[in-house]
C-alpha cells in the first residue's frame, strides 16, 4: 500500500467513524489458531476486542489436541479464523458440528491468496515460483503468512469478513487495516534490504515451512531434513543431503525449536556447513499484536547471522 494510498484510506476511515451511529454491539468474539495469524488479528482489532489464542506457547498446531474449554471458545465465537485443514487438523471435526451462528474463515481459500504447492523429496528443483501459481498439481504448502503479500491479504480479507459480522466497527476495522498494512509495507522493504546480502547462498531447513519467504526475498533453501516435524528423516535421505551439502556448497543447515539438534549434527557432519536455528511459526515469542513482526524480522536476522558468518 503507497503512502498516498494509505493517507486516503486513514481519511476516509476517519470520517466514517465521526458520521457512524453511536449504537454500541457486543464486544465481537474472535477466536484464532495459531500465534502469527492471531498477531495479526489483534492488531486489526485494536480498540475493538482481543482476540482469543488456541495454539500458544510452545506448541504445535500440528499435534495440537482441543481441550473442553478450546470447543466452548470455538463454539461461543462471532468468528472463527484458521489457515487450512492441512496447518491445523484439529479443526477438521469441530467446524462440521458448529452452530450457524459462528463464522469459519479458512484463509487459504481467501481471494488473491498467493499460494504454493507442497514440495517433495529432500530437494528442491522442482519449486513453483510465485509467477507460475496459475494451478496446483498437489497440496497446498500452508506456511502461508511467511509472505508479507500475503499478510496484507488476510488483513483485508479480514477486514471484511469482522465488518460484516460487526458494522458498529467497520470504520475502525478500516482505519486499522490501512495502518497494519502500511507497517507491512514498510517491513516488506526492510526485509528485502535485508535479504540483498544473502541470495545465492544455499542453505537446508529443518522441513520445507520457508519458500513463501524465500520466493518473496530471493533467499535459496536447496533441501529440508525432513518431510515433516512429525517424521524422522530416513538414513538415505541423510545420505542425499550430505552428497547435496557438498555437490552446491551449502553454507547453513537450519534446526528449528524442540527438535533434536543431533539431526543437523547428523546432516553436516564431516562437511563445511555451518549450523543454526529457524522458527517460521513464532513458537518461542510470546503472542501478541507485536509477534508477526518480531517472527519475520527474526527470521532474516537468524538466516543472515548464519549464511554471513565468517569461518
Amino acid at each position: 500500500m503507497s503512502g498516498f494510498k494509505y493517507l486516503v484510506a486513514v481519511i476516509l476511515a476517519a470520517a466514517t467513524m465521526l458520521t457512524a451511529p453511536a449504537t454500541a454491539f457486543a464486544d465481537l468474539d474472535v477466536v484464532v489458531t495459531i500465534k502469527p495469524i492471531h498477531s495479526l488479528v489483534a492488531r486489526l482489532m485494536t480498540g475493538i476486542s482481543t482476540p482469543k489464542l488456541l495454539v500458544d506457547g510452545s506448541a504445535s498446531p500440528h499435534a495440537f489436541s482441543l481441550k473442553p474449554s478450546h470447543s466452548r471458545a470455538i463454539n461461543n465465537a462471532d468468528v472463527f479464523i484458521r489457515v487450512s485443514a492441512t496447518v491445523e487438523p484439529f479443526t477438521g471435526k469441530i467446524i462440521k458440528s458448529l452452530p450457524e451462528t459462528v463464522r469459519v474463515v479458512t484463509l487459504e481459500d481467501a481471494p488473491g491468496m498467493k499460494l504454493l504447492d507442497v514440495r517433495n523429496g529432500s530437494s528442491f528443483e522442482q519449486n513453483v515460483s510465485a509467477d507460475e501459481m496459475d494451478g496446483h498439481h498437489g497440496p497446498i504448502d500452508g506456511h502461508i503468512w511467511l509472505d508479507p503479500d500475503n499478510a496484507q491479504t488476510i488483513v483485508s480479507y479480514l477486514t471484511e469478513v469482522l465488518a460484516e459480522r460487526s458494522p458498529a466497527d467497520a470504520a475502525k476495522l478500516q482505519l486499522n487495516a490501512a495502518e497494519l498494512n502500511a507497517d507491512i509495507d514498510a517491513l516488506t522493504a526492510e526485509l528485502q534490504e535485508s535479504a540483498e546480502s544473502i541470495k545465492h547462498k544455499p542453505f537446508i531447513v529443518f522441513h520445507d515451512a520457508y519458500q513463501y519467504f524465500g520466493n518473496r526475498f530471493g533467499v535459496d533453501a536447496v533441501g529440508s531434513v525432513t518431510a515433516s516435524p512429525e517424521v524422522p528423516p530416513s538414513a538415505k535421505r541423510l545420505n542425499e543431503l550430505r552428497r547435496k551439502i557438498r555437490a552446491l556448497n551449502v553454507v547453513c543447515v537450519f534446526a528449528e525449536p524442540l527438535f533434536q539438534p543431533r539431526l543437523i549434527a547428523a546432516v553436516t557432519e564431516g562437511t563445511q556447513a555451518r549450523s543454526g536455528t529457524l522458527d517460521p511459526s513464532g513458537m518461542m515469542l510470546a503472542a501478541g499484536k507485536d509477534l508477526y513482526f518480531e517472527l519475520m524480522r527474526d527470521l532474516a536476522a537468524d538466516l543472515k547471522s548464519c549464511l554471513e558468518a565468517r569461518t
